[in-house]
C-alpha cells in the first residue's frame, strides 16, 4: 500500500460479540486449530491491481505477498500474543558477532521455486539490489540507508554490485551495516528480502509474474478483475513454520467496494461463504451486522493499534511557533474525531506516539484535557503567542470517512478562533503532497501502522529529519537535532531494554514540540464467510493473517 494506513471505519455502537477471533482456538503450542485442506478461498479487495514485485511493495509479512513470496525472516503472530520474528528461508533470525553491524544468515536445505530451481543466497542478494533501482521505487526502504554504500547505490541494472551484501557460498548471505542495528532481523522480513532469480527478472512484468517461493504461485492475472493463485508444487511445508496453505486456490476479486464486500459477506451465499473482505467494514454495515446474528459471529475486530494523528506542518507560517502548536493540542476535539471514526469500536483515544502492543511503550499525556479539549487553555496559549484569527488549510483525502474526520478537526479548532479550510484531494494527490518536497498544506490527518513491531517503526519514519519530502512520511516536516540524535542512538542499541527506553524518551521529547496531535489508536473490523476458518487478527498488526486461513470442507 502507498502508506501504512489503518483508518477504522465504524459507527458508535457498543457491539457485543465483536471480540477478536471468535473462531480460532489456539492449541497448547500456540498454533491455530486444525487446518483442513482444499477449496478456493476468495479475498475481496477494493484495489484495482496487486503488485507482487517485492522491490515495489510495502505489503505486510502476513498478508498478500506472504502467500507467494518468502523472505529471510518472517512474523509468527497469534491472537493475544506479541509478534515474534522467526526464520523463513533462513535457518535462524540472523547472527551477529560485532554488536549488530554485521549480520549473517544461512538458507535452509532444499528450498525451491515453483519451477523447481534451487533458491540461492545470490537470489536474495539480487532481490535486495533491485530494490535500489529508481525504476522500482515505492517499496519499504529501511535497508537502503542502513547498508554500507546504500545511499549511493542505484541498483543492478547498470551492472553495479552492492558490496555490503556478500554471498560467500550458495547458502550464506552476509550484511554489512553502517552502524549497529538491533532490529535487523525484523528488516530481513520485509518484501525486498524475497529471492528473485536474475535470469527471470523482467522489471516491467515482475509485478504480475513473480517467481514463487511461497506455497502459492500466480496462475492468472486479469488487471482490475481478479488474480488467481494455485499451489506451488515445490513448496515444502517442513521448511515453513508460519504458512499452513489450506486452500487449493486463492482468488483475489479486485475493484470490490468495501460496502459491497460487506453486503456480500453479510448475505453469506454461494462462493462468498468461502470469502473474506480485505477492507475494513463500513459504518452502515456494522449497524446492519449488529442486527444479524450470523454475521455478528463472523465479525472480527482488532485491538487498538495504528495511530491516527493530526500533523501540523512545522515549516509553515504561525505553525513554526511551538506555542501555536501546543494550543492546537488543547483545541482539538478528540471525542468528536473519535465519533467521526466510529466511536469506541473505531478506536481508543491517543496521547502517545508509540502504539499499544509495542514493547517499551510508556503511557503518558503531556496535554491533559477533557476528550473534547480545553478551549480556555488553547486560547491562553494563542494569546501568549500573539496570534488571533488564524487561517489554516487542512489537506484531506476526498472520501466520506476522511472528510468527516477532517470536519471534526475543523469544528474543534473553530471554537478557539482558528478558521480551517478543508482542501479535498484524491489519495494519490494526498500521498504526493505529504511525501513530496513542497508540502503545500498546514494540517493533514494521517494514520500509521508500524512496518514492524518495534518503537523504531513508530518514531523514525514519521519524525526523523531524513524523512521530510523525497517520498518520506514526516508529514509534520519536523526537524529537531536532539530527536535525530536520540533516533540514531536508539537505532544502534542492540540491548532491547535500553533501546526501548531510548524510544520512549524520543516519544516524549517529540511531543514536547507538538508537531502532531495524537488522536486515536484505531481499531479495524473485518467480516468473513461461514466456511472460512482460522481467521484472526493478531495483536500486531491489526490486519488478518492470510497465511493461516483455511476452509471448512464438506
Amino acid at each position: 500500500m502507498k502508506r501504512r494506513s489503518a483508518l477504522a471505519l465504524a459507527v458508535v455502537l457498543a457491539l457485543t460479540g465483536c471480540n477478536a477471533n471468535p473462531d480460532v482456538t489456539p492449541d497448547a503450542g500456540g498454533s491455530t486449530g486444525g487446518t483442513e485442506k482444499g477449496g478456493t478461498l476468495t479475498i475481496l479487495n477494493a484495489a484495482s491491481d496487486i503488485n507482487f514485485d517485492p522491490a515495489k511493495s510495502q505489503n505486510l509479512a502476513i498478508t498478500t505477498l506472504g502467500l507467494v513470496l518468502r523472505r529471510l525472516t518472517t512474523w509468527e503472530v497469534q491472537p493475544g500474543k506479541p509478534a515474534q520474528v522467526v526464520p523463513d528461508l533462513a535457518t535462524d533470525t540472523g547472527k551477529t558477532t560485532d554488536g549488530g553491524k554485521t549480520w549473517t544468515f544461512t538458507l535452509k536445505d532444499g528450498l525451491k521455486y515453483a519451477d523447481g530451481a534451487a533458491i540461492t543466497a545470490a537470489d536474495v542478494k539480487y532481490g535486495i539490489e533491485r530494490s535500489f533501482a529508481p525504476e522500482l521505487s515505492g517499496g519499504l526502504g529501511y535497508h537502503k540507508s542502513l547498508l554500507v554504500g546504500g545511499t549511493e547505490y542505484k541498483g543492478p541494472y547498470s551492472g553495479a554490485d552492492l558490496a555490503s551484501v556478500e554471498t560467500p557460498d550458495a547458502k550464506t548471505i552476509v550484511f554489512h551495516l553502517k552502524t549497529a542495528y538491533g532490529d535487523w532481523p525484523w528488516i530481513a522480513s520485509m518484501p525486498a528480502f524475497a529471492p528473485v532469480p536474475k535470469a527471470k527478472d523482467d522489471p516491467k512484468k515482475y509485478s504480475q509474474t513473480p517467481v514463487a517461493s511461497g506455497p502459492y504461485q500466480v496462475e492468472s492475472y486479469q488487471q482490475g478483475v481478479s488474480v488467481k493463485l494455485s499451489r506451488n508444487p515445490n513448496w515444502d511445508a517442513a521448511t515453513d513454520q508460519v504458512r499452513t496453505a489450506g486452500p487449493d486456490n486463492v482468488v483475489f476479486q479486485l475493484g470490490q467496494d468495501t460496502t459491497v464486500q460487506s453486503q456480500r459477506l453479510i448475505a453469506d451465499s454461494g462462493d462468498d461463504r468461502s470469502a473474506f473482505g480485505a477492507g475494513f467494514v463500513a459504518p452502515a454495515q456494522l449497524a446492519q451486522i449488529e442486527q444479524n446474528a450470523s454475521a455478528k459471529q463472523r465479525l472480527v475486530t482488532s485491538d487498538a493499534g495504528a495511530l491516527s494523528y493530526l500533523a501540523l506542518n512545522t515549516q509553515r507560517g504561525p505553525l513554526k511557533d511551538v506555542k501555536v502548536r501546543q494550543a492546537i493540542q488543547y483545541a482539538v476535539d478528540k471525542r468528536a474525531y473519535q465519533v467521526a471514526s466510529g466511536g469506541a469500536i473505531g478506536g481508543d483515544l491517543a496521547s502517545t506516539l508509540i502504539t499499544p502492543g509495542v514493547a517499551g511503550r510508556v503511557d503518558y499525556n503531556l496535554y491533559p484535557a477533557d476528550p473534547s479539549g480545553d478551549v480556555a487553555k488553547a486560547k491562553q496559549l494563542l494569546g501568549e503567542a500573539g496570534q488571533s484569527g488564524l487561517k489554516l488549510t487542512l489537506l484531506s483525502e476526498n472520501d466520506q470517512p476522511n472528510l468527516a474526520k477532517s470536519q471534526a478537526i475543523q469544528q474543534g479548532l473553530q471554537r478557539v478562533g482558528i478558521a480551517v479550510t478543508i482542501k479535498p484531494v484524491d489519495e494519490e494527490a494526498w500521498t504526493a503532497e505529504v511525501s513530496g518536497d513542497k508540502g503545500d498544506y498546514d494540517l493533514t490527518v494521517a494514520s500509521w501502522q508500524p512496518d514492524f513491531p518495534s518503537a523504531n517503526g513508530n518514531i523514525q519514519p514519521l519524525f526523523a529529519s531524513s524523512e521530510i519530502g523525497g517520498g518520506g512520511y514526516n508529514s509534520a516536516r519536523y526537524s529537531q537535532p536532539e530527536v535525530d540524535a536520540l533516533i540514531e542512538q536508539a537505532t544502534a542499541e542492540t540491548d532491547p531494554a535500553k533501546a526501548q527506553a531510548l524510544w520512549a524518551q524520543a516519544d516524549k521529547r517529540i511531543l514536547q514540540d507538538a508537531p502532531v496531535v495524537p488522536l486515536t489508536y484505531t481499531k479495524n473490523s473485518f467480516l468473513h464467510g461461514s466456511k472460512v476458518q482460522n481467521f484472526f487478527v493478531p495483536s500486531f498488526p491489526a490486519y488478518p493473517n492470510y497465511l493461516k486461513v483455511s476452509l471448512k470442507q464438506g
